[in-house]
């Protein structure tokens, strides 16, 4: 379960850090590894509530080398179970970012959190679109109806726990079709 959202959070909000603990905390409670862009800010504080209750946090970073990560791109290694460094920049990294989760959950953002969004909008994943004192959710919301490509995989909503279930529905439903097809691409080669 990919989490995206902006690094630097002052225009996040009050409450904005609790909230991101508690997505983080249902993560784990759900059974879902969180995939994070490895940084600071609402990602991190997602990996913090996960890491509270025991869940598995890996990060994708944008770094070659943890040195790298630390020291030119200021990132932390904290609440990170993994860390891939891929030396892709910031604009690489959220591809992989995002395609090595089964779906993304996007909480208060930036312009990071928006090209991650719709890496995965255009690669059909199923997107949570979390909720709170926070612009990114209504802003997104409004990019999908001036895109004229509505989009059924997109939940929105302020619960985490009702978000997660919701994602996790979408996700399950995915793999099933995904290995459906896959069967009968295999039997129609025999």
């Amino acid at each position: 379960m990919c989490v995206s959202g902006a690094a630097e959070t002052g225009h996040c909000g009050i409450g904005a850090l609790e909230k991101a603990k508690e997505l983080g905390r249902e993560i784990a409670r759900q059974g879902a590894v969180l995939v994070t862009g490895a940084t600071t800010g609402f990602p991190l504080w997602t990996a913090m509530g996960l890491k509270e209750v025991g869940g598995i946090s890996v990060g994708i970073s944008p770094a070659a080398s943890e040195r790298e990560h630390v020291e030119v791109y200021k990132l932390p290694l904290d609440y990170l179970d993994l860390i891939i460094y891929t030396g892709f920049g910031y604009a690489g990294r959220d591809i992989l970012l995002t395609r090595a989760a089964d779906a993304v959950i996007c909480g208060c953002g930036r312009i990071g959190t928006i090209h991650e969004f719709t890496i995965a909008f255009e690669d059909n994943k199923p997107i949570g679109i979390f909720e709170g004192p926070w612009e990114m959710g209504a802003e997104l919301e409004e990019l999908i109806q001036k895109s004229h490509r509505l989009n059924a995989k997109i939940v929105t909503g302020d619960y985490p726990k009702k978000l997660l279930e919701d994602i996790i529905f979408m996700v399950k439903k995915d793999k099933i079709a995904e290995y459906k097809t896959t069967k009968d691409s295999v039997s129609d080669t025999n």
